[in-house]
């Protein structure tokens, strides 16, 4: 589905987009023709009268994609695709997250969306469906930030804003082109107390991209990024009867343990792109960098034994990954086809380190490793034309993980947990697409899926015996999608799709005891359901909806109790999600403004639905001005989110294992900012 922006300027009227994506296929291709869910959110939607801080921001448009605010900066958003990485009580698994081609998704599949840098981007590719399994190790989903380039002119800009729970940010962009070389950088700031106590938090982050042509048919792109997070506080999850309460109040032993997380992260990577003939280009991508993670927990001292892992995890990372793809086109039985042949490594190494909590301090040691992860993957994709309205579309990648963990905390009780584990498995993808008219293509598609377990999950056995859990299985997935993308004259674009997944040895919350938490394996789980979107736009107004229907379910499931959950609802995943935006601007005067509206149903917190968050629905409001003259552009703006000061949960923590499920929602919000630009 392509989205809707405004112009540049305050006299510009809304205007239908068809952005060119190369998620999914690899190759450029304009949505409409993508044989596949894909969505594009262009950057002026993304930064336009938005706080800037998260992608739940904007990216809660897309139908399928599921970002939830946990209004914890400790644990990031919580995302999943169709209901793919529902279940990460932390951080992001089962979606594959790329910036500018590096993938801030790990070997063994997890991610962190605070990573991406929304002043600079040009615009957020977000795949659904079967081809995101041409992206390897857990890809339920993938979300693809592209950094702008430089504008012509060197062009200087201020941004912030400040609002409720004394939250502010500060930002400033520069970027430009001069001769053979582009660039764009950019730094901010963001601070608050939070809306929950014991959640105030601070952001750093810097982006840099450079790119240089160096001659008629080669470029070369510099990237890097850094993020810094110190004490971040976590608020914890509440139990029924605490949201009950109050649900602004801190989890039990939040404060007692001042339960809190810094990170400090940078990478950098450079990607190389030469066009060897007319119909042939080969792009080379190296990356590196390194990630230090110290977090504070809550688990009571009596827990925090030799056999357990501490209440403060320390880590020390380094990752680093090369990839190579030739892509190639030409005609085959006088019909036009593309290729894309590709190889990609990455590589993480990790000093983790545990230690007791003794409120808020560390003490003794509990844990002591170096794990190392790695995957080496091949894969091909390839589209051709066979009719003249016909593409087909297919794909194959080869994925190959490995793990290995080393255990230097061998201490009286405490095992040597000390193994090694291996998962490979090849995964292939076909679509088509039929362009039934100029206006109206349909499309279908099937594929194999495949995620490992994490690191997190592989730690420790069920059955307390030594070693890393080598009787969890990785979870393959069979997909099939179908769907219809639709121009419906002059003002309308319109998508709807149906899906349907079926998982084999799902990864599950096995146990939860001393601070060690286990997992196991769902025989069969089961995801379908449909997503509708549509885009009107008349002039100077804009109307946008999104539905998503979603049944998730666990088809068998026994669990380590004994407990049959078949038929039960997998928690995470509401069975309705309804986005709707109306906006309209007055172009005279640079005046816009926008309602935006959001309602998800009952959300399951637990495997045996026992425990859930009620369904909601809340509004958004937004305003302002925006002027241009000489070089300048200026916008003000105010935004109140959730203007009728609901109280619900935004997010649930599932299968927590004190019943500390819930995170509660931002009540009434207000915040104003301006952005000052200048074109040299």
């Amino acid at each position: 589905m392509a989205t809707w922006a405004c112009g540049s300027s305050a006299t510009a009227q809304y205007t239908l987009l068809d952005p060119v994506v190369v998620t999914g296929t690899r190759q450029p291709q304009r949505v409409f023709d993508v044989p596949a869910s894909i969505d594009s959110v262009d950057g002026e939607t993304v930064r336009e009268q938005q706080l800037r801080v998260n992608l739940s921001e904007t990216l809660g448009r897309v139908p399928g994609l599921l970002i939830q605010n946990r209004q914890n900066y400790a644990q990031d958003l919580q995302v999943s695709s169709r209901g793919f990485g529902a279940r990460s009580t932390f951080g992001v698994r089962g979606v594959r997250l790329i910036q500018d081609g590096i993938p801030l998704t790990m070997p063994d599949g997890q991610g962190q969306t605070a990573l991406f840098d929304l002043d600079s981007a040009k615009n957020v590719e977000v795949l659904r469906g079967p081809f995101t399994a041409l992206y390897g190790n857990a890809s339920g989903g993938v979300i693809n930030l592209v950094t702008e380039d430089g504008p012509s002119r060197p062009t200087l800009e201020a941004n912030g804003f400040f609002g409720t729970f004394a939250s502010w940010r500060a930002g400033v962009k520069f970027g430009g082109s001069t001769g053979a070389l582009n660039y764009t950088a950019n730094v901010s700031r963001f601070e608050t107390d939070g809306f929950r106590e014991h959640s105030a938090a601070r952001r750093d982050l810097a982006n840099l991209k450079l790119g240089v042509t160096i001659d008629d048919n080669a470029k070369l792109t510099l990237i890097g990024s850094a993020l810094e997070q110190r004490n971040t506080q976590d608020p914890l999850g509440l139990t029924q009867a605490q949201l009950d309460v109050n649900p602004r109040q801190a989890g039990t032993n939040a404060v007692l343990f001042n339960t809190r997380k810094s990170i400090d992260h940078q990478q950098g990577g450079a990607v190389y792109e030469r066009r060897i003939t007319s119909n042939d280009t080969v792009r080379v991508l190296g990356y590196g960098g390194h990630r230090e993670v110290v977090q504070y927990l809550a688990i009571p001292l009596a827990a925090q034994g030799l056999t357990s892992s501490g209440g403060v995890v320390d880590l020390n990372r380094d990752f680093s990954g090369v990839a190579a793809q030739w892509r190639h086109s030409g005609v085959v039985i006088g019909r036009p086809y593309s290729m894309t042949l590709g190889l990609d490594y990455d590589r993480m190494a990790e000093r983790r380190q545990g230690f007791v909590n003794n409120n808020g301090t560390a003490g003794a040691q509990r844990r002591d490793e170096d794990d190392t992860v790695y995957n080496f993957d091949q894969f091909l994709i390839a589209n051709w034309y066979v009719a003249d309205r016909w593409q087909l579309t297919a794909g194959v990648r080869h994925i190959d993980v490995k793990f290995r963990s080393d255990d230097h905390f061998i201490v009286g009780p405490n095992p040597d947990d000390s193994g090694t584990a291996s998962y490979r498995r090849t995964t292939p993808v076909i679509g088509a697409g039929y362009e039934l008219t100029p206006a109206l293509n349909v499309f279908a598609s099937a594929g194999r899926g495949f995620e490992t377990p994490t690191f997190v999950e592989l730690a420790y056995r069920p059955d307390g015996q030594p070693g890393l859990n080598f009787d969890l299985k990785p979870a393959t997935t069979t997909n099939y999608e179908a769907g219809v993308k639709a121009l419906v004259g002059t003002y309308t674009q319109a998508t709807a799709a149906v899906f349907h997944s079926i998982t084999k040895n799902e990864v599950v919350a096995a146990t939860s005891s001393g601070g060690r938490n286990t997992f196991t394996n769902a025989s069969e789980t089961s995801r379908q359901g449909i997503e509708l979107a549509a885009n009107v736009i008349v002039d100077a107004l804009a109307v946008y909806v999104s539905y998503t229907y979603t049944d998730a379910v666990f088809e068998r499931f026994t669990n380590v109790s004994g407990q049959d959950l078949s038929g039960k609802r997998l928690p995470g995943v509401p069975r309705h999600v309804l986005y709707g935006e109306i906006t309209w601007q007055h172009r005279p005067s640079g005046f816009s403004t926008a309602l935006e509206a959001r309602a998800a149903s009952k959300l399951y917190a637990n495997d045996a639905n026992s425990a859930a968050a009620d369904s909601y629905a809340a509004i958004n409001w937004r305003g302002g001005f925006q002027q241009n003259f000489g070089g300048w552009n200026l916008t003000q703006y105010i935004r109140v989110d959730n203007v009728l000061n609901a109280n619900y949960v935004g997010s649930v923590i599932v299968n927590e294992a004190n019943q500390r499920y819930f995170e509660a929602s931002q009540t009434r919000a207000v915040f104003g900012g301006v952005t000052a630009s200048y074109a040299y």
